[in-house]
């Protein structure tokens, strides 16, 4: 991997970042992101920085009742330091018979909780960004997963967004709850639910929630495209570390550059096509590992091929069959083809990547604005809405 010098910037005078009795000396988290962040995923940027690497979030109901697939996304490799496992769930019930089930067993050493997810699967059915307007359910959530996973000692945080959109703001009241509940960190993405992954993150609501909480670690979310924009972060909201999640698809080497940032280091990694190329690579090689299936590992690792390759110079035929690649053979024959000296293309390569979606109302349940709290219908029904899905 080529790594170059940029103009040298003054190291952050940021100390490790403390969850409970675990301590991340770069305090920069890998957000959990459905059908990316396994076990293949996290072990490509464990070996390039330091950091806390989250799991793909898991619904808790399906934990609970242990389907193949929910035990797969909380596995970990066994040189996995800590063990960080995202949660979704809108029953308390339920959420606390998961956590004390990664407790009792000894299945994760941190404990995340989403109240951040956008997706209108989740959110129709009250759960993911829009379940923090209901403070009393919220609340009940947050207080029932502490306490299960301090009988274990294993720190809990939570993620989440602004709130469902600019009329409707949930993050500053949601602070407090979590910190009064007795997490370990309160993370926030500057963006509400309406907005999805469109338009710009608003780091002045982060800088608002680090001072409303000076008693509690905040992390902030959005728009982290670069090491230089982690830094900007830092000195722009005084948050206590970063949670990165786009901008590190297809360039898992981003943790090597915040690492270096963090550190006061002006090196960063400028890979030309030959090393993306072995990097893809050895992502399809670590995604057998994880699935023990080749077919469904490349079939897992198409959606990648853009993120890795935005920004360098293949042909359009050439970007199609790597879309298309069904063996490890057939990838590796494929990559051959492209041009290894071609060099790392700048700003091109940088920068948003994925789907940003647009600007929408949010899918809510019915008369979910009307009352900051449950009615007795929506009590009802919320048990229902545990449903087995992924989100981000």
């Amino acid at each position: 991997m080529t790594v170059v010098a940029t103009p040298p910037a003054p190291k952050l005078e940021l100390p490790p970042l403390k969850l409970g009795p675990i301590t991340v000396d770069t305090p920069v988290i890998l957000a959990p992101m459905a059908g990316i962040t396994n076990s293949a995923f996290r072990r490509l940027c464990r070996e390039y920085g330091g950091g806390l690497y989250v799991a793909e979030m898991v619904t808790s109901r399906a934990l609970v009742e242990r389907t193949p697939e929910s035990l797969r996304i909380i596995s970990h490799d066994d040189d996995e330091k800590v063990r960080s496992v995202q949660l979704y769930g809108v029953d308390p019930v339920t959420v606390g018979q998961a956590v004390r089930m990664l407790v009792d067993e000894d299945r994760a050493d941190h404990i995340d909780l989403n109240f951040g997810c956008p997706v209108p699967k989740v959110t129709r059915r009250g759960g993911g960004s829009a379940l923090p307007w209901k403070i009393d359910l919220f609340t009940s959530i947050v207080q029932t997963a502490v306490r299960e996973a301090s009988k274990g000692g294993i720190p809990l945080t939570i993620k989440m967004r602004k709130g469902i959109d600019e009329d409707h703001l949930t993050y500053l009241d949601a602070g407090r709850i979590a910190r009064d509940s007795g997490v370990a960190a309160v993370a926030l993405h500057g963006r509400t639910a309406s907005q999805f992954y469109s338009g710009q993150a608003d780091w002045s609501a982060i800088a608002r929630l680090r001072e409303a909480l000076p008693d509690v670690p905040v992390l902030g979310n959005g728009d982290i495209w670069s090491a230089e924009d982690a830094v900007r972060m830092v000195r722009e909201t005084g948050v206590d570390g970063v949670v990165v999640g786009r901008g590190c698809q297809g360039r898992p080497w981003l943790f090597g550059d915040l690492q270096a940032a963090f550190e006061g280091s002006d090196t960063r990694h400028k890979p030309n096509l030959q090393q993306v190329a072995e990097g893809v690579y050895r992502h399809a090689e670590l995604m057998v590992e994880t699935f023990g299936d080749e077919g469904k590992a490349l079939r897992e690792i198409r959606k990648h091929m853009a993120w890795y390759f935005k920004g360098y110079v293949v042909g359009g035929e050439l970007r199609t069959r790597l879309a298309l690649v069904s063996s490890l053979q057939g990838l590796r024959e494929t990559l051959a083809e492209l041009d290894q000296d071609s060099p790392y293309p700048g700003v091109d390569a940088e920068g948003p990547r994925g789907r940003a979606g647009s600007p929408k109302k949010p899918a809510l349940p019915k008369d979910w604005l009307l009352s900051r709290q449950m009615d007795v219908d929506q009590t009802r029904d919320i048990a229902a809405a545990e449903l087995d899905v992924s989100g981000g």
